[in-house]
């Protein structure tokens, strides 16, 4: 996890405004936030800090050693709850890929009893890995997200929800509404590789209406060869790679970025096992024909 130096270093405005927001006595921050961009790590360990920073019974300086800062950086810190699909489930539930009503549930339970520390529930999805991953109305939903907007809403004293996404409009607008919502842009050099699938997307915006299949059969022929998770990523790597090197045409701009959002769905069927040749031909109509 990126250490505190870091997030000082990467994220300035940020760091200074929760701290603060916490340090400071006529100040606060707000009981719900909602972090978005395509770096969740560095989303999971400004929650962290947070929630150290709101425990914290020393002088808060990045080396304190009170019982609450050991605890967190131990990941041990009883208060300080990770909420996911894998994370902080009874052994009854037997849900696998959403965070569950139980939880919810488990969560108001929770707030019933009387706590000395200020309590952090962070919401996020991870994979079974234990990656962190961004929140999305497939492993969050409604139910579940309903019983708890009156505690989101009105939460006891000393209770922070944080919620972590790639994009804001992943989440349900009734979480946005109630939430302070901060970008958190990535700091990653990243190298982006689109070599597969280059040819068939080179010149993709200027591909004629009416040739959306010939396209749709290019990226397809790659999948037959290639994993199609790999073949969307590289595709989505393309699309940024455009953006960041696109002029000030702002309509270009919304283009791309919503082809990127496009790809990021894709993406999230191709995880529920639904058929390659559906999801790439809903994409290619999609961004061939949506100009």
């Amino acid at each position: 996890m990126m250490n505190i130096e870091a997030l000082e270093e990467k994220y300035p405005f940020l760091m200074k405004y929760f701290k603060n927001g916490i340090i400071n006595k006529n100040k606060r921050i707000a009981n719900c936030l909602l972090f978005y961009g395509t770096d969740l790590n560095a989303q999971y360990a400004l929650a962290i800090e947070i929630a150290r920073l709101l425990n914290c019974t020393g002088d808060k300086t990045p080396t304190c050693n009170c019982l609450n800062c050991k605890w967190l950086r131990d990941n041990q810190h009883p208060a300080v709850l990770t909420i996911s699909k894998v994370d902080n489930k009874s052994q009854d539930d037997d849900s696998k890929s959403v965070i569950s009503i139980d939880q919810a549930r488990m969560i108001k339970d929770n707030l019933l009893v009387a706590s000395d520390y200020h309590r952090v529930f962070i919401f996020c999805d991870k994979d079974s890995n234990g990656n962190i991953l961004g929140l999305n109305t497939t492993n969050f939903q409604e139910p579940t997200a309903n019983a708890l907007l009156k505690t989101f809403e009105e939460p006891p004293a000393n209770t922070t929800f944080i919620f972590l996404t790639k994009n804001k409009t992943d989440v349900l607008s009734t979480i946005i509404s109630r939430a302070q919502c901060f970008y958190v842009p990535s700091k990653q050099v990243t190298q982006r590789d689109f070599s597969i699938v280059k040819d068939a997307m080179d010149g993709y915006l200027e591909i004629p209406r009416n040739n959306v299949l010939d396209f749709y059969d290019k990226i397809f022929e790659l999948t037959k060869e290639n994993e199609p998770m790999e073949i969307l990523n590289q595709m989505q790597n393309y699309i940024c790679e455009l953006l960041e090197h696109s002029t000030d045409n702002k309509g270009l701009k919304i283009k791309l970025i919503k082809d990127i959002n496009t790809i990021e769905h894709a993406k999230e069927e191709l995880n529920l096992n639904m058929n390659i040749q559906t999801i790439l031909e809903n994409l290619a109509f999609k961004i061939i024909l949506e100009r």
